[in-house]
């Protein structure tokens, strides 16, 4: 079972965007911070109610983001 829900965030055309990549679970924000907290909202919203067991997920889970960073391009 799984102790760490992971999820990735990225920036998007205007706001970031998180993804969580275990759970069917989508969120935004205008500011890094803003963007965790929806995230981590969107998943105790969606795992409401649910038997974790069903996800495979153990009660006293953590989530784990990552932040995708846009690429440098070295100047010649």
């Amino acid at each position: 079972m799984k102790k760490i829900i992971q999820a990735k965030i990225y920036k998007g055309e205007k706001y970031y965007v998180a993804e969580c990549l275990d759970l069917p679970v989508v969120s935004q924000g205008k500011t890094l911070d803003e963007t965790v907290e929806n995230i981590r909202e969107a998943i105790g919203l969606h795992l409401e109610g649910e038997n974790l067991a069903d996800w495979d997920i153990l009660p006293d889970f953590c989530i784990l983001v990552n932040l995708e960073l846009e690429p440098i391009h070295a100047k010649a």
